[in-house]
């Protein structure tokens, strides 16, 4: 199984190159996200406490990891049990964590080329063809998050479906900043990138992160000769998290940035109540008072829109992609089904 992390970004096209001769399925870190599209016929999405269960089985079955541009952070949980071959061009990132069995100080793109043609030119090979495992994966894990939609309780609108609607609505070229916290897990679990950009905080230690990312991500879009002119910038955030840029969304409204922003409100910061329960601990100040936040969007000159059915959800997003300027759609949530 080949792992990448964002050290490998732009060299993507030679580590696909290189899956395919071996034909065998490709991970990302949570931070690599989007780097190979999770419709790609070896791509299983995200490993980890972020990830998918499809990430997660082929690296239990792996006779070998293949680790391009990775921190193995204890976030992405890289088995230190498997033979693993990583490849980066810091010294200083090989092995740092735990013992890997053939490090090698290589910048990306040229081992993946090397290897490439050591394998063709080199004495015959045979790779196992791990594709129809990959589809039936993919079959199972989507199977299992048609189900979780399914368990709405009339208390909030669960992740699965914010994600499964932003799979049909987001175009395929946005760029989406994400936050900080639950939210920020279920978007790296549930929503499939097929050509979009994902933008995080570094280990995701900054709450508040996406609503300034993607206003930076916006006025990149705006020069000509970027390679991001004309995409669409999306924001998915928490209600904790949006709480602390509250007053930017007045800078977005003066400049006519067109930002669509998904917002994920609990009422509380239900990542920390998460680690406070897991830690036996008693839960202590993660309730939030919120105003109404769509309504807040509104008396700021954007666009606001509050879902609270699942139903809701397609043609509200729909309608804040459309809208010309800052749109928010806040998504009133069940916080047990993240």
């Amino acid at each position: 199984m080949i792992i990448v992390g964002h050290g490998a970004r732009f060299e993507m096209e030679g580590v696909v190159e290189l899956a395919a001769l071996l034909r065998c399925p490709v991970v990302t870190t949570f931070k690599g996200k989007g780097q190979i599209s999770d419709h790609h016929p070896l791509g299983c999405g995200v490993l980890g406490r972020s990830g998918t269960p499809v990430a997660s089985w082929f690296m239990n079955e792996a006779d070998c990891l293949l680790v391009f541009g990775a921190s193995f952070s204890n976030h992405t949980g890289i088995t230190p049990k498997k033979p693993t071959i990583q490849v980066d061009f810091d010294p200083m990132m090989l092995g740092r964590f735990h013992p890997v069995d053939v490090p090698v100080w290589g910048e990306i793109g040229v081992t993946c080329r090397l290897l490439c043609r050591e394998l063709t030119e080199g004495d015959s090979f045979a790779a196992e063809d791990q594709r129809q495992q990959i589809a039936e994966r993919w079959k199972i894990w989507r199977h299992e998050k048609r189900r979780r939609e399914a368990e709405y309780r009339g208390r909030g609108v669960d992740s699965a479906s914010v994600f499964a609607a932003m799979n049909r609505t987001v175009p395929e070229k946005a760029i989406i900043a994400v936050d900080v916290g639950n939210n920020t897990y279920s978007s790296g679990r549930y929503f499939e990138c097929r050509h979009q950009a994902v933008l995080m905080s570094g280990y995701l230690g900054s709450i508040g992160f996406a609503y300034p990312a993607a206003m930076g991500a916006w006025a990149a879009t705006q020069e000509a000769d970027s390679p991001f002119a004309g995409r669409p910038v999306v924001a998915v955030s928490g209600d904790g998290g949006f709480g602390q840029y509250l007053g930017e969304l007045t800078t977005a409204v003066k400049y006519g940035m067109n930002i669509t922003h998904v917002l994920l409100n609990n009422s509380e910061l239900g990542k920390i109540s998460k680690e406070q329960r897991s830690g036996n601990w008693d839960v202590w100040q993660t309730s939030l008072h919120n105003p109404n936040l769509a309504g807040y969007a509104e008396l700021c000159g954007a666009l606001g829109i509050r879902v609270t059915r699942p139903e809701q959800l397609d043609g509200a997003i729909s309608k804040a992609l459309a809208h010309d300027g800052p749109a928010l759609v806040e998504v009133m949530v069940d916080a047990d089904l993240i």
